[in-house]
């Protein structure tokens, strides 16, 4: 399905599903997309009916129709519950409710004058990007096993990327639907962001690629953008490696402006990052930026101080 992103497409899945279908995830809340679902309800469900949405998590292009679908098809959504929390609590948030906490968030990362303003402007747009969210879902958690069709398929939850992303793996099959935890060619965003200011998630993520270690390395892995692929061990063992690369190149721009008091976010963000970026871009990197600055602090490689005008200062930490 298309988005109007630089990263343009997303891949969502149907599942035959006895005498219906299963769908995992629903795209982005456009018109393009609802176009485009029009086409495959004509021409793809050879008469079956959608009996079933699962959503992995609460990102737009995620969960951006399943609100829409379910009360076409009159269906439950089934979702962890903290993505499906935070994505009716997003909804609601507007850029008047939400833009005091994040000026305060960009302020302190380093952001000033025009930059800050673009990336402030980005505030309070989530809604827009949806149809209603419906108000009770059906939860699926770690672990959870159920049918679809005359399969078993298995929850294995991701963390980092968001807060409990469901990747669901059939061992019958050898399949994992691995969502945005696991793609083929791009590391998956995992960021910082105003709401839960002091979070570690790159440690969360990290650990989570653990829980898929015991799959089979020929697991055929349907990944939410991009091919899917085989060869996940290997895939597991270079997203490790390229934020152990981004980690020590987070601490060399911070030890690069130590004479300076330390380097800020936007420092930080300008020394791994070294390209042209749009607003949307620039969104994502800021956070990310923020992610390997504050698992750095956890590893006791960095330190952070404020300086006199609210901006955090990080510093290498004396090996």
């Amino acid at each position: 399905m298309p988005l109007p992103f630089k990263l343009n497409h997303i891949n969502l899945w149907m599942l035959e599903d006895g005498d219906g279908w299963t769908l995992v995830d629903t795209g982005i809340n456009t018109e393009e997309t609802r176009t485009a679902w029009d086409r495959v309800f004509e021409n793809t469900l050879g008469g079956k009916p959608v009996t079933r949405i699962i959503v992995t998590h609460f990102h737009p292009d995620h969960v951006g129709l399943a609100g829409w679908l379910a009360a076409r098809f009159k269906v439950p959504l089934w979702m962890p519950y903290t993505e499906w929390a935070t994505g009716r609590m997003l909804s609601f948030e507007t850029s008047e409710s939400a833009g005091p906490v994040s000026h305060a968030f960009y302020k302190a990362a380093g952001f000033t004058g025009e930059r800050l303003d673009q990336v402030e402007r980005r505030v309070g747009r989530y809604g827009g990007n949806i149809s209603p969210i419906p108000a009770a879902i059906r939860r699926i958690a770690h672990g959870d096993e159920f049918a679809i069709g005359a399969h078993s398929w298995r929850v294995i939850e991701g963390n980092g990327h968001s807060p409990e992303h469901a990747c669901l793996y059939c061992a019958d099959l050898g399949v994992l639907i691995s969502g945005d935890q696991i793609l083929p060619k791009i590391s998956p965003n995992v960021s910082v962001w105003p709401q839960e200011p002091e979070a570690d998630p790159l440690a969360r993520f990290l650990d989570s690629l653990k829980r898929f270690k015991d799959l089979p390395d020929d697991t055929l892995v349907l990944p939410s953008h991009n091919w899917p692929f085989r060869g996940l061990l290997e895939r597991l063992d270079d997203l490790a490696a390229h934020h152990v690369e981004r980690l020590d190149a987070a601490q060399a721009a911070c030890a690069a402006r130590d004479g300076d008091g330390g380097a800020t976010a936007v420092d930080v963000l300008e020394h791994l990052f070294k390209r042209e970026m749009d607003t949307h871009q620039m969104f994502f990197a800021i956070g990310e930026s923020l992610a390997h600055l504050h698992h750095l602090m956890t590893l006791g490689r960095v330190r952070r101080s404020v300086d006199a005008a609210g901006v955090y200062r990080y510093q290498a930490a004396a090996v």
